[in-house]
């Protein structure tokens, strides 16, 4: 085996436990989720999973090192991702109508909130070095390739991910199909979607590196 059973079960529980810390990724699905249904928020957990593995070979690659040795690009892409979000913000806030409409509708919120989940999660560096220091440290390079062990843990990782931002998202959705026969907290609600951006927004313009 690539990975010994004994690193499994450290590994395993290691990355539950991160997967279940509530973070950027998980806000937005919530907020996609709220938005627009239940489908929007499955298939912004789809896309998140989609950035972390792209997030993951990058790392595997080597290029995490690339971009901690230049800060400069590093503030590009943490400020790219900010602004990104503020309008997205900002597209909630001005919205028309209930949070979720018909169900044609859905379906094309499902392919944005995936395409921009994506954009989201590849704009936040602070993954690919979370990456790049958490995965490491469970690969021996005795027992075989260290790039392939590097992806297998990368894809427990991701999909452990991709399974709870899925919930999250979809129980989100599922309150705002409820919620769609309800204008007036349809509409509060698509405002605190908003707020969640901007909150978003915010950790990830002042967290400290």
């Amino acid at each position: 085996m690539l990975i010994s059973p004994e690193t499994l079960l450290v590994f395993a529980p290691a990355a539950l436990m991160l997967n279940l810390t509530p973070g950027n990724d998980m806000l937005f699905c919530l907020g996609q989720g709220m938005k627009s249904g239940p489908g929007a928020g499955l298939a912004a957990s789809l896309g998140i999973t989609a950035g972390g593995f792209i997030h993951t070979i990058a790392a595997a690659l080597g290029l995490a090192a690339l971009l901690a040795a230049h800060p400069a690009a590093f503030e590009a892409i943490r400020w790219v991702g900010v602004a990104y979000l503020v309008w997205l913000a900002i597209k909630a806030f001005t919205a028309a109508g209930p949070i979720a409409g018909t169900a044609n509708a859905r379906r094309g919120t499902a392919g944005a909130a995936f395409r921009q989940a994506v954009l989201v999660n590849l704009a936040n560096p602070k993954i690919i070095v979370f990456v790049l220091a958490f995965l490491p440290q469970f690969v021996d390079p005795a027992r075989g390739s260290p790039f392939a062990q590097f992806l297998l843990l990368g894809t427990i990782l991701n999909v452990g991910g991709m399974i709870v931002n899925g919930l999250v998202g979809g129980f989100a959705g599922a309150v705002g199909r409820w919620l769609s026969h309800r204008a007036g907290f349809a509409r509060w609600f698509q405002r605190a979607t908003g707020v969640i951006f901007l909150g978003l927004a915010a950790r990830i313009a002042f967290e400290r590196r």
